[in-house]
């Protein structure tokens, strides 16, 4: 038995009892109840980072005593599914931009990064966070390489997961984006999910447009998660399974306000919050997981349902029992607000310590040194020949940009060519090119083809965040722009970067494995914003697409319906590669 374990245990029933004085008490409060749904008048007593219970008129003095003058308590936001790295910054800063909004636990897949570092990847954001007043987990990514249709910086098989499924932050199995695999019996991913089963962990899931005994089978293999619901009829088809299913609100997939019309009373215990890919600037002028909860509540949801969405029911998805609720022997997480509804955060708390009070973080950033995910810019020498497109006619598909969407049309269209069969721009044509250069291993591999809808014109935009495999990405209207672009990527360590008449105009060093900055949330916000500006004022971008999330989802090659990676321009549709030429 563990002694400082059976004294801390002891003390706490001493606290309880009256017996020993509380570190915190907190008077004049009225806390929420995500058990029986309602809230009560009590004061509460914290003891060594939990809540030791609700005090009386006989409980010792504590040693210090906070007036919540009538304010609510309410137990710390949980967010279920996300990627810190989809966030541009450090696990670090992460902390300091979402602690404020109430979100005291996220379930964090590191997917993206380990695509770019493998275990490398997992063992740095274990180690960036482990001492951080955000308590983070991690599910372990199931699909490395998201595909066999690219070329990523890693690959990971069961035998390579299972040595870090011990790690008691490590919770399960990543979203299991290879739903074919599952249904066709595929030997390696049951193999991981048997393993995750094994060491009593979860696998999520990722199960877009799943339905009847497809979706049977999937769940059938033990898939615990969803958070790609698109309406509330696969809400409730993925809840009658028994799936926990997950309402997002991110920066760029936001379902809460659809999916809310499949909630119900009966239902809402299944339904958790998530956020998924959550940039600086949406959290900054939005918030966190507060922002699904608030707007659960305008859409007409019971205040306290949406709060236990984002507490009780992700903790007890996730085996979390320490946490989720104001309860005696739990962990103090937990926010004071002013009411229910505007959910106005005044300050919030971690293991019983003030970590933030009117939105200002007031922990101390302190940064590891990302020694093993720096320095990943591996690319084959490339010259301003590298970028020519060679074609065999002028009749070509091209991969057509839907605003407001990572999904693409096949646009055909006709085209210049040189005499040698080289592919020529036309400034009067909504046509540039389109590439994807390894960045991993020094392949040499590059794939061109043909974007539209872009706008672009006179210059080159690149980027090393592409999903999911993130590579170098990047569109231009002329060889030597994009040559440029390319070159300035692998000089600062990966980012984005934006060229026009031989010049770079902008760029924006990712040097933590090409995919997150070193810099603040505010500071990347402010130099974002004004790359967005040059590129669509000066590279005369659509305005109606984010020029630089837009780029990075063409080279995923599991959302419809063309995308490029490395290995050429894919028709997901049909679950091959193509041509450019008709």
């Amino acid at each position: 038995m563990d002694d400082n374990k059976f004294i801390n245990k002891k003390n706490l029933i001493d606290c309880a009892m009256g017996r020993r004085a509380a570190d915190l008490r907190i008077t004049n409060c009225k806390i929420v109840d995500v058990f029986n749904k309602n809230t009560f008048s009590s004061d509460l007593l914290v003891y060594n980072g939990q809540f030791a219970g609700f005090a009386d008129q006989n409980t010792p003095e504590a040693k210090e005593t906070l007036d919540a003058e009538g304010k609510y308590i309410v137990p710390g936001f949980i967010d279920s599914h996300v990627h810190i790295e989809s966030s541009h910054v450090s696990p670090e800063e992460f902390s300091r931009l979402i602690i404020p909004c109430g979100t005291t636990t996220i379930i964090a897949d590191p997917h993206e990064i380990c695509n770019v570092c493998g275990l490398d990847g997992l063992d740095y954001m274990l180690k960036a966070s482990e001492n951080l007043p955000l308590n983070v987990f991690f599910m372990i990514p199931s699909c490395v390489p998201a595909t066999s249709f690219e070329n990523s910086g890693a690959i990971l098989k069961a035998k390579d997961i299972e040595k870090r499924m011990d790690n008691p932050r490590v919770l399960g199995l990543g979203e299991m984006m290879n739903y074919v695999g599952v249904v066709l019996n595929d030997e390696e991913v049951l193999k991981k999910i048997l393993l995750s089963e094994e060491y009593g962990k979860l696998t999520d899931g990722h199960s877009p447009g799943i339905e009847g005994t497809t979706l049977d089978a999937y769940t059938s293999a033990g898939i615990h998660t969803d958070h790609e619901c698109d309406t509330p009829k696969e809400l409730v088809e993925r809840l009658r399974r028994g799936m926990y299913v997950m309402l997002r609100q991110g920066s760029a997939c936001k379902n809460v306000l659809h999916l809310l019309k499949g909630v119900t009373s009966s239902n809402s215990q299944h339904c958790i919050f998530c956020t998924d890919d959550r940039q600086p600037e949406s959290i900054l002028e939005e918030g966190h997981i507060n922002n699904n909860v608030k707007l659960a509540i305008a859409d007409g949801l019971d205040p306290i349902t949406a709060i236990s969405m984002a507490t009780i029911n992700a903790a007890e998805c996730y085996n979390l029992k320490d946490r989720g609720a104001i309860a005696p022997g739990r962990r103090a997480d937990f926010m004071i607000v002013n009411d229910l509804k505007e959910l106005k955060i005044e300050k919030v708390f971690t293991s019983g310590k003030c970590v933030a009070q009117n939105g200002e973080y007031l922990v101390p950033v302190k940064k590891i040194k990302p020694e093993k995910v720096s320095g990943r810019m591996q690319v084959a020498p490339l010259t301003e020949n590298s970028f020519t497109l060679n074609l065999k006619s002028k009749n070509v598909r091209t991969i057509s940009i839907i605003p407001g969407s990572v999904v693409t049309n096949e646009k055909p269209a006709e085209v210049k060519l040189d005499d040698k069969g080289c592919y020529q721009n036309l400034e009067a044509q909504d046509i540039v090119k389109i590439g994807v250069i390894e960045r991993h291993h020094k392949t040499g591999n590059k794939a061109f083809s043909l974007l539209s809808g872009y706008g672009l014109k006179n210059g080159a935009i690149a980027t090393t965040i592409a999903h999911d495999s993130h590579n170098i990405i990047v569109a231009g209207d002329n060889d030597r722009d994009m040559y440029l672009a390319v070159q300035e990527l692998i000089n600062i360590g990966g980012g984005i970067s934006i060229a026009q008449n031989n010049t770079i105009l902008a760029s924006l060093a990712h040097p933590i494995a090409g995919i997150m900055t070193d810099i603040s949330g505010e500071e990347f916000e402010k130099k974002l914003r004004s790359m967005h500006k040059i590129a669509q004022e000066k590279l005369q971008i659509n305005p109606s697409i984010d020029p630089f999330m837009t780029l990075s989802f063409m080279a995923l090659p599991v959302i419809p319906k063309l995308k490029i990676t490395d290995l050429g321009l894919f028709d997901v549709t049909k679950f091959e590669f193509t041509t450019t030429e008709i």
